[in-house]
C-alpha cells in the first residue's frame, strides 16, 4: 500500500465498463454462476482502500483484490486481478465487477471536428468510429441484423426474468450482447441496453433514486430498438459512439438560468443560454462522485467555478444571468457546447426575459410548446433539439391543494385560462426547488414569467427550473429581487426569501376547483399489469392475471378502451403461454411472443398518455 493510500467507504467502488462486467463474469464456471448474487453482496460491505488509480480490497488474509482504474473507470478485464489460487476465474472478481457501478457509454471521450482544431481528448481505448451520415442510413448488414436480433433475446429474457430473476449472470448476457452490438457500431441499442442493466441494479439494491417507471421505460426503449421491421430507420439503431462538435462559428450567447445536474452517480451544473436565432444550447460541467449524499454540494460548487470555454473567468452562474460572445464555437447536435483550443470567448451583457431576443421564447402559444416537447420524446435523445422539452410560460398563481394520489399539496398556477400543477424539478433536500415553490404556494396571485420541463400527465403538469418577475403590464403582484439576481431565479441554486415576494393576500387561496381535476380514463389499469411484469417477472404477471384481467379487460371495454382490453388480454395469452421441453420442463428461452405482447401494450400506453397529455393542454 502506498503512503497516500485514503480509507474508503463501503460501496466507494470505481466504474466498470460493460464488456469488462461481461468478459469477466461469462469466464465463471456454471457452479459459481449460482453464487454470484451471494458473493457481490458480500463483498460490496467491504471497506475498500484507493491508492492513486488502484482500489484495493482485502478478501481473507491471503486473498487481495485489486481494481486498476485510470481516471475511476475500470476499462480492460486484465485491471481486475485478485491474489487467491482460482484467479483468474475466481468469484472474487466477478464479484467485483457486480459490485461496482456500471460506467455509463456517454462517459467516453467527446471528439470535435472542424477546420479551426479542437482539444486533445484524454486517452482511451479505442472506439468503432462514430458511422458518417451517408453510412448511418445504409440498410443494416446481415451481421448488424444478426447482432440485433441477438440483443433483443438477451432483452426479451430480462424482462422474463422480472426485477428479481434479473441477477448478476443476466445482466452479463445483456451486456454481451450489447457489447458485440457495439463492436458493429450499433450503439444507440447498446447504450439502451446499458441503462436497462444500470436501472436493474439499481432496483435490486433498492436505491434512492430507483423508480419502477423508469425501469420499465428502459425496457421498452430497448425492446423497442431492437424490433426490427421494414420501416425502422437505421440511424436510430447505429447511433454515434461519442458526441461529436460541429463549428458554428461566432455566436451571441445569452443566458437563461442555471440547472442543477444531481444523480446517484453524477454531480454539477447546466447553464442553459439562447442566441439571437432563438436556439437553445447548454454549458455544462458535470463530473462523477462517489457519495450520492454530497451531489448537491458538488453541483453548487460547480455552479460557483468558471467555465471552460476559452481564457473567460465568468462563472457558470453568472453566465446563467449574463451572456457570453464565441468565436470558433463547437456545438453538439444535442445543443452542448463545446470547449475546444480554438473556441475564444469573452463575457457580455445579459437580457432580461422580456427583452429581445430571450423574450421570443415566451411568444410561442404553450399548446405548440407542449406539442415540440411531444415530437421531441419520439426522437432519440441524440438527436433532439437542446431544450425541446422545455416550456416557456407567463403564469398567476393560485395556490396551492392537496389533490388524490399526490403525497403533498400541489402548487397550480393559471396560464391562460389552464390551471397547470408547478412541481419540484428534483427532489433533492439540499438543492433549493422544495424550500423555494413552498415559498412561492404562500403568494396566490402572484404573476411569473418561468421555465419548466413538461411532465407528460393527463393533467397540465411542469417541474419549475426557473421564474422571473411577469412583465410589466397587466394586473397583480410580482417579484422584486435583489439587483444582483438580474431578474431571475434558478430555483434549484437561488434561494428565494421573504422581501422577495409581496404580502400574502388576506383570506383562501384560489387553488382550481375540484372540477378542473376531472377524472381521467383507467389507463393505471394497463400501466400496472405493464410495471408488475417488469417487476416479478414473466411468470408473476401469468399467475395475476389469470386472476384478474378478465374484470380489468371488462373495465377497460366500458370505458371505451377496446384496445387496452384487447393488448391485455393478449399478454395474459402470452404470458401464460410457456412452451415445454420433452421432459416436461419449461424451456426458458422462447420469451420472443411474450416481450412482443409486453412491447405492444407498453407503447399503446405510451400514445395514449402522450395524446391525453395533448389534449389536457389544448384545452386551455
Amino acid at each position: 500500500m502506498t503512503e497516500n493510500a485514503t480509507g474508503a467507504p463501503a460501496g466507494s467502488w470505481p466504474a466498470v465498463s460493460a464488456e469488462v462486467v461481461a468478459e469477466v463474469v461469462s469466464a465463471l464456471s456454471e457452479r459459481l454462476r449460482k453464487r454470484l448474487d451471494g458473493a457481490a453482496a458480500k463483498l460490496a460491505a467491504r471497506p475498500v482502500v484507493r491508492a492513486g488509480d488502484e482500489w484495493t480490497v482485502r478478501i481473507d488474509e491471503e486473498a487481495v483484490l485489486v481494481l486498476r482504474a485510470p481516471g475511476g473507470t475500470v476499462r480492460a478485464a486484465a485491471d481486475v486481478r485478485c491474489t487467491c489460487l482460482l484467479a483468474p476465474g475466481c468469484l472474487h472478481r466477478a464479484a467485483a465487477v457486480t459490485a461496482a457501478p456500471l460506467a455509463e457509454p456517454e462517459t467516453e471521450p467527446e471528439t470535435e471536428t472542424g477546420t479551426g482544431g479542437g482539444a486533445e481528448p484524454p486517452p482511451a481505448p479505442e472506439a468503432p468510429a462514430a458511422p458518417d451520415a451517408g453510412a448511418a442510413q445504409e440498410p443494416l448488414t446481415p451481421a448488424e441484423a444478426e447482432a440485433v436480433h441477438r440483443l433483443r433475446r438477451a432483452a426479451a429474457h430480462t424482462l422474463a426474468a422480472g426485477i428479481s430473476g434479473a441477477g448478476s449472470v443476466v445482466q452479463a448476457e445483456l451486456l454481451r450482447t450489447a457489447h458485440q452490438a457495439r463492436l458493429l457500431g450499433l450503439h444507440r441499442p447498446a447504450a439502451l441496453a446499458t441503462t436497462v442493466v444500470t436501472r436493474l441494479r439499481a432496483a435490486r439494491a433498492a436505491e434512492p433514486d430507483h423508480r419502477l417507471a423508469d425501469l420499465a421505460a428502459a425496457h421498452r426503449d430497448l425492446l423497442d430498438a431492437t424490433t426490427v421491421t421494414a420501416a425502422t430507420d437505421p440511424r436510430t439503431l447505429r447511433g454515434t459512439a461519442r458526441q461529436t462538435y460541429r463549428e458554428v462559428g461566432s455566436l451571441r450567447l445569452y443566458g437563461l438560468f442555471a440547472e442543477p445536474v444531481v444523480t446517484a452517480t453524477h454531480a454539477g451544473v447546466a447553464v442553459w443560454t439562447v442566441d439571437a436565432d432563438g436556439t437553445l444550447a447548454t454549458v455544462s460541467e458535470v463530473t462523477p462522485h462517489g457519495d450520492p449524499a454530497e451531489a448537491a454540494r458538488l453541483a453548487r460548487a460547480a455552479a460557483d467555478r468558471p467555465l471552460r470555454l476559452g481564457e473567460t473567468s465568468l462563472a457558470h452562474r453568472d453566465l446563467a444571468r449574463g451572456g457570453l460572445i464565441l468565436q470558433g464555437a463547437t456545438r453538439t447536435a444535442s445543443g452542448r457546447l463545446g470547449a475546444g483550443a480554438g473556441v475564444r470567448a469573452v463575457g457580455a451583457a445579459g437580457a432580461h426575459w422580456h427583452q429581445p431576443p430571450v423574450a421570443r421564447l415566451w411568444e410561442v402559444p404553450a399548446g405548440a410548446q407542449v406539442e415540440r416537447a411531444l415530437r421531441a420524446e419520439r426522437t432519440p435523445y441524440e438527436l433532439r433539439a437542446a431544450g425541446s422539452d422545455l416550456l416557456f410560460l407567463d403564469v398567476t398563481l393560485l395556490g396551492a391543494r392537496t389533490v388524490p394520489g399526490s403525497a403533498a399539496p400541489l402548487l397550480f398556477a393559471d396560464c391562460a385560462g389552464l390551471p397547470v400543477a408547478l412541481l419540484a424539478a428534483q427532489g433533492h433536500l439540499r438543492l433549493a426547488f422544495a424550500a423555494n415553490l413552498a415559498l412561492l404556494a404562500a403568494v396566490p396571485g402572484l404573476r411569473l414569467r418561468i421555465v419548466g420541463r413538461l411532465e407528460r400527465a393527463a393533467h397540465p403538469r411542469l417541474h419549475l427550473l426557473a421564474a422571473a418577475p411577469a412583465p410589466e403590464s397587466g394586473p397583480g403582484p410580482s417579484l422584486a429581487l435583489p439587483e444582483a439576481y438580474r431578474q431571475r431565479v434558478s430555483l434549484g441554486f437561488d434561494a428565494l426569501q421573504h422581501a422577495d415576494l409581496p404580502p400574502a393576500p388576506a383570506g383562501p387561496a384560489g387553488a382550481p376547483p375540484a372540477a378542473d381535476l376531472a377524472p381521467q380514463p383507467p389507463l393505471h389499469l394497463l400501466a400496472r399489469p405493464l410495471e408488475q411484469a417488469v417487476t416479478g417477472g414473466r411468470s408473476a404477471l401469468s399467475a395475476r392475471l389469470a386472476r384478474s384481467a378478465t374484470g380489468e379487460e371488462a373495465h377497460l371495454r366500458t370505458a371505451g378502451l377496446a384496445t387496452a382490453g384487447h393488448l391485455l388480454t393478449a399478454l395474459r395469452a402470452a404470458a401464460a403461454d410457456q412452451r415445454r421441453d420433452t421432459f416436461g420442463r419449461l424451456r426458458t428461452d422462447d420469451h420472443h411472443a411474450y416481450a412482443t405482447a409486453w412491447l405492444a401494450a407498453a407503447a399503446y400506453r405510451e400514445e395514449l398518455a402522450t395524446a391525453l397529455c395533448a389534449a389536457a393542454w389544448s384545452a386551455g
